[in-house]
């Protein structure tokens, strides 16, 4: 027990610098004044022949500390010993007082730069970011969500400032120069991440430079440079805007929910993306849209979570992936719910929770904007898929050429004969504006849309979008994922139905499998015998067949543990 020394212990508990010096001052004075006091009664007793009550010797000891006063014993000093303690300890008061201020005080008034490091946790396998440009807010909030360790370096200082003052992880700093990591203890650190444009380069080489082994991240907003980054060994290279265009295509190509290939004997009917468990129950998702009464509702509060005879397995809530999801989880615009039970009832659900249904599919689709995102979108839709592009500015690939913003642009796109239109311009205000002009010229088209800041996402659904994603939000999860990997699931992923055999969990109830697994999987029940069993108490046997739901990352996942 030898390591048990105070200042590791203060560390295993995530003290900051500061906090950590605050605690071993408070201690060591606590300390040196029961030493004072002791060996002042001592000297009492000894050469004055004052035999004291201890408590009367602190109190003098903190009366002479404090300069407040040593009067009452004052006439019993008649020692050189005792004249000298006591000049000892008026002295060391003026020491202390001192130090308090210096140290303890006066940086609580006017803190420096610098200063910020003390109000670090000691740090070990984290994050360094450095000059985060996507709202700082947004991924240092995932981030301590997720309770990932992380040290954000911003070279402007006021902001850097403002941020710690917030109470995050933050110091200011050039991150291109060494000392700067260090004091960020890149040493030490798992994962860099770059975000300052041109600098990005020379940020990530000086991070290797000092930790060969820290893993290297590089959020770029132009492709182009994505192979020379690849070419100078960085590990991975992100370009947020292409990401999110990627997935809105990928939203509008399929429905969310699907089986699983190979399963076609549990598949229902395609168009609802539901899943067949008997001859009466089934496994289906319901989308709130953005006309739901619905949306916005808490899930305890609707037919959903109300209704007896159907079960809410899952899904995704306000961008969160639930399984199983708290009954106060809110229905936002394009929630994706996962429920089973009778077909009956599902369907009787569907006439009364108008605007809650399967996704439609998208044969002619609008991309509005070209960029990176644009490009992206176009790339990830399929081959037979009717594209029309529009853009500001002419190009090889791009189909009209006008602003989105006006509604002759969007009439010349064939708008109205599309059945859903992209808008990934990089401009929110021009983004905004031309779902409001596409909602009015035509309430049949579904509109997918990106905003880069991730306080427009509601003002896009309120201009008439059916599915928003924001650039910093999917940013700050692309970060995530890369310190978790399959542990942080994305919002547009696929939700998936596998069926596997009962071996795979048996001997266990499929409650304990489930309150085992619920942040990965939810295993709705089994087939025996003909009839499908769905309650917590049922024992999964080996000749079972296990129907299992999830995130596309999750049942893979699954999927190969059981190989």
């Amino acid at each position: 027990m030898a390591d048990d020394t105070l200042p590791r212990v203060l560390g295993a508990h995530r003290l900051s610098k500061r906090q950590r010096l605050v605690v071993l001052f408070g201690t060591s004075l606590t300390v040196f004044v029961l030493l004072l006091t002791v060996g002042y009664n001592f000297g009492m007793a000894r050469y004055e022949g004052v035999d004291q009550d201890l408590f009367h010797s602190l109190r003098v000891v903190v009366e002479t500390l404090t300069t407040t006063g040593f009067g009452s014993d004052a006439d019993d000093w008649t020692t050189s010993v005792m004249e000298l303690y006591v000049t000892f300890i008026q002295v060391a008061g003026i020491a202390i007082g001192f130090f308090t201020l210096r140290v303890l005080v006066i940086p609580l008034w006017k803190r420096t730069p610098t200063e910020l490091d003390e109000r670090l946790t000691p740090k070990n396998d984290h994050v360094v970011v450095c000059e985060y440009q996507r709202d700082s807010d947004v991924l240092l909030d995932e981030l301590e969500r997720l309770g990932v360790e992380y040290v954000l370096i911003d070279s402007d200082r006021e902001e850097a400032k403002a941020l710690s003052d917030a109470g995050y992880q933050v110091i200011g700093g050039d991150p291109e120069d060494e000392d700067t990591l260090r004091r960020a203890s890149i040493e030490s650190a798992a994962l860099v991440v770059a975000d300052a444009g041109r600098r990005n380069v020379s940020i990530l080489l000086s991070a290797r430079e000092l930790n060969p082994d820290v893993r290297t991240v590089c959020l770029i907003d132009s492709a182009q440079q994505r192979r020379a980054l690849e070419q100078i060994g960085i590990d991975r290279v992100v370009s947020p805007a292409a990401v999110v265009g990627g997935r809105l295509a990928r939203l509008a190509a399929r429905p969310v929910g699907r089986a699983a290939a190979g399963d076609a004997d549990f598949a229902g009917d395609p168009g609802a993306a539901g899943v067949r468990l008997d001859d009466e129950t089934v496994l289906t998702e319901l989308i709130v849209h953005r006309t739901s009464p619905l949306r916005g509702r808490r899930l305890r509060d609707t037919a959903l979570g109300a209704h007896p005879d159907i079960e809410v397995v899952g899904g995704w809530f306000d961008g969160r992936f639930r399984f199983p999801p708290d009954p106060d989880d809110r229905l936002t615009a394009n929630a994706v719910v996962v429920v089973f039970g009778p077909e009956a009832a599902i369907d009787e659900l569907r006439g009364e929770a108008a605007g809650a249904g399967p996704r439609r599919h998208h044969p002619r689709v609008v991309v509005a904007g070209l960029g990176e995102g644009g490009t992206a979108a176009v790339d990830a839709l399929p081959d037979d898929t009717d594209v029309t592009t529009v853009d500001v500015a002419d190009g090889p690939d791009v189909d009209v050429v006008g602003d989105v913003g006006e509604p002759e642009t969007l009439a010349a796109a064939g708008l109205d004969e599309a059945t859903a239109l992209l808008v990934t311009v990089d401009d929110d205000a021009t983004a905004l504006l031309a779902i409001a002009l596409a909602r009015t010229m035509t309430d049949e088209i579904e509109v997918f849309a990106r905003v880069t800041d991730a306080d427009k996402v509601n003002n896009a659904y309120e201009a008439g979008a059916d599915y928003v994603l924001s650039t910093q939000e999917v940013s700050a999860r692309l970060l995530a994922s890369d310190v978790y990997g399959e542990r942080v699931l994305d919002p547009t992923s696929q939700i998936r139905t596998v069926r596997v055999d009962g071996d795979a969990f048996a001997g266990e109830t499929v409650g304990e499998i489930n309150a085992a697994h619920q942040d990965r999987f939810r295993l709705v029940g089994v087939r025996r015998d003909g009839a499908f069993l769905s309650d917590g108490e049922v024992t999964v046997g080996g000749d079972d067949v296990a129907v299992v739901v999830g995130a596309d990352e999750a049942i893979q996942r699954f999927e190969r543990e059981q190989v």
